[in-house]
């Protein structure tokens, strides 16, 4: 599965995946899982979000336990981070096949449409729309870097964008969600251990700070003259560090759009994406307001208009005690447990799709370790044998679940 996934959306240059929603690449994703769906006999379905559902057993009946993760990506981004979800999920059911289990409740294997947002800005679209945690009207006037709406760009892949819309029926008859992820750091690599269990997932958001200043001759205009924006949105880095480092949280301007962006012009306008994330919303909220304050003060001391406006955010994340208990539990009597330990358990500040559905559905998170802690970069990483690792631990998570 890997062999035949590699290639789809790489960059030939940087190394790096760039599986954007709803292009080319995209489709290719999405026919692999179809093709690996049909070569199980599971019946393959799209809904009106456009997720994909590969099912064993009647979608109908309820209660049934769902895994998988995404397909897309970020820009540049690595292997694993999504991908290990989907294609873990798929090995999981032909280790349980292996086994000869009864299910005894329906199992399906999804792949969620455009949960980077790397196109569009807003992350998890697919399950927001979902969970009805992001309305028709506003998924709609959702844009890309080249001005296309989500509804042309929908329209242009083959899908209907006016069906678009939550889809509580459907997550109704869902009793447990299961998402398998590589981990986003390395506190697994630090304990020794090739899984966990996720615990919760922080509070976070994306931030656009609009810094409008004057363009000019970058040759002719004294620099006491000018209104340059590009000055004040770099006091605001230098600030958003330091006020992370105070509050023990992260804050990030990881892109940038500058107008007119020529190298021999003074910047019109410089738009910066801050990401912020925390372990608690009290700090999140506190770096938040300070970068916001230091912006603005170096923004009134220049010249130059600020508007900020936040874009997304998810509130602090506590996946379901009783199915993270269980899923211990599980695990702890696995033969992935061959020490009697228990399964390590550990939170993230990353946004996974399994978040977004924790509000209406029973979800839990299992990590694969990651020796380097990188991720969103071509250097994201997962051994083999922690691969498999995370397979088997799956494998006997879903059995507990959904077999006899």
């Amino acid at each position: 599965m890997w062999a035949s996934l590699r290639n789809i959306g790489r960059n030939a240059e940087s190394g790096g995946y760039r599986r954007y929603a709803w292009t080319g690449a995209d489709a290719d994703c999405r026919l692999w899982f179809r093709m690996q769906a049909e070569a199980r006999g599971l019946d393959c379905e799209v809904d009106r979000n456009g997720n994909q559902w590969a099912w064993l057993g009647d979608p109908l009946a309820g209660d049934a336990v769902v895994t998988g993760s995404h397909l897309d990506s970020v820009p540049d981004g690595g292997a694993f981070d999504g991908p290990l979800g989907v294609v873990s999920s798929f090995a999981a059911l032909d280790e349980l096949r292996h086994r000869g289990v009864e299910f005894t409740r329906p199992l399906a294997i999804t792949n969620f449409g455009d949960e980077e947002g790397a196109r569009f800005g807003l992350a998890c679209v697919g399950s927001r729309l979902a969970a009805g945690q992001l309305t028709a009207e506003a998924a709609h006037r959702l844009r890309d870097g080249d001005g296309i709406t989500l509804p042309q760009a929908m329209e242009a892949a083959g899908y209907d964008p006016d069906a678009i819309g939550p889809d509580p029926e459907r997550l109704a008859r869902i009793g447990a969600f299961v998402e398998l992820h590589v981990e986003q750091g390395r506190a697994l690599d630090l304990t020794g251990d090739p899984v966990g269990i996720a615990s919760a997932i922080w509070p976070h958001g994306r931030w656009r700070f609009d810094f409008r200043g004057e363009a000019n001759h970058a040759g002719t205009t004294r620099l006491a003259d000018r209104r340059d924006p590009m000055l004040t949105y770099a006091e605001t880095v230098l600030a958003a560090r330091r006020e992370a480092e105070l509050a023990g949280a992260l804050a990030t301007f990881g892109k940038i759009a500058v107008e007119p962006n020529g190298v021999n012009a003074i910047p019109s306008l410089v738009r910066g994406w801050l990401d912020s994330r925390a372990a608690d919303q009290d700090a999140l909220d506190t770096v938040v307001a300070g970068i916001e304050r230091a912006a603005r003060e170096h923004a009134e001391r220049a010249g130059i208009d600020l508007d900020v406006v936040r874009e997304s955010f998810t509130p602090v994340v506590e996946f379901e005690h009783a199915l993270r208990d269980e899923l211990g539990a599980l695990l702890k009597g696995s033969a992935l447990r061959d020490t009697g330990r228990d399964v390590p358990v550990l939170g993230t500040g990353a946004g996974h799709d399994a978040g977004i559905l924790s509000a209406s559905v029973p979800t839990a998170m299992l990590f694969v370790r990651n020796p380097t802690g990188i991720s969103h970069s071509p250097a994201e990483y997962a051994a083999e044998d922690d691969c498999v690792a995370g397979v088997i631990a799956l494998a006997d998570v879903l059995e507990g679940l959904a077999c006899r």
